[in-house]
């Protein structure tokens, strides 16, 4: 007789991930960066470009579980000229197409009529500020003289905080910092983030950007905190639509969306303080 008792799911300890699928992705992943940095910066522009309509899609596919339906044609349209004006023309200009994009969208949804605009405006103006928007401060960053710089710093930082949240939570984590949001996300986590982040931060500056190592504590400290809400908003939102994942297209992460959660929260304020402060 064949059994129809489903296959186990295979446990990944308190992690809850399988790491070397996950780390093998990040690797793929960290290498295209790099290469698009190092060989021919534009090319970085077209790899966020590139995210942003993936993440938009995976957005998407979220929304519908609660019956919201964003227009992913115009986002992602809008989104990819979003990254593009603001490499070229800069933030003026990216405040300018996100406008205009906004108001496409609206125009765009007035075709379905009446019924469900409010909800499928309001998805998509969220969708609009949460990823292409915020994306495009990547590339405002790519488009600073010193922009590679930056970029890795941006990066490196934000990592550290996962990776500093990761190693204290597994190995010290006892007091759940949200235990209705993300179970696995502990204080003692926390601790370990901020403590790689401002030593990360430090170095980043002295080393990397050549700047003081007070702005690399600020990095740091901005790093930790954005990171973890970036990574907490984007629990809540699964948990609301009802999901585990955005989607599985990255091994042993999930979706790209559940990378980019940190990386976009971190990149703004990041961004102003290299500017101002560093890039000035």
């Amino acid at each position: 007789m064949t059994s129809t008792t489903p296959p186990a799911k295979k446990d990944h300890g308190r992690a809850g991930r399988n790491l070397p699928a996950a780390i093998g992705s990040a690797v793929v992943l960290i290498a295209l960066i790099i290469a698009s940095l190092v060989f021919w910066k534009p090319a970085f522009a077209f790899v966020v470009a590139a995210a942003v309509a993936v993440a938009i899609w995976e957005l998407g596919q979220g929304f519908r579980a609660r019956s919201i339906n964003i227009p992913e044609e115009p986002l992602m349209v809008g989104g990819v000229t979003m990254v593009g004006v603001a490499y070229i023309w800069g933030a003026p200009a990216l405040v300018t197409a996100t406008a205009v994009t906004g108001l496409v969208i609206m125009l765009w949804l007035l075709r379905r009529g009446v019924d469900g605009y409010v909800r499928d405006a309001t998805a998509s103006m969220f969708a609009l500020l949460y990823v292409p928007f915020l994306g495009s401060f990547y590339a405002l960053l790519a488009s600073e003289d010193r922009g590679v710089e930056g970029i890795f710093a941006v990066i490196a930082v934000t990592a550290l905080s996962d990776i500093g949240g990761y190693v204290a939570g597994v190995l010290f984590g006892k007091h759940p910092m949200a235990p209705v949001i993300s179970p696995k996300k502990s204080w003692e986590g926390f601790a370990g983030s901020v403590v790689f982040c401002v030593l990360g931060g430090v170095a980043l500056a002295t080393w990397l950007l050549h700047t003081h190592w007070w702005v690399g504590v600020a990095m740091g400290l901005i790093a930790v905190v954005m990171a973890t809400l970036g990574d907490l908003c984007e629990s809540v939102i699964k948990r609301d639509l009802g999901i585990k994942d955005m989607s599985q297209i990255i091994p042993g992460h999930g979706g790209l969306m559940d990378r980019l959660d940190s990386l976009l929260a971190t990149v703004a304020p990041i961004w102003l303080l290299l500017h101002y402060l560093v890039f000035a």
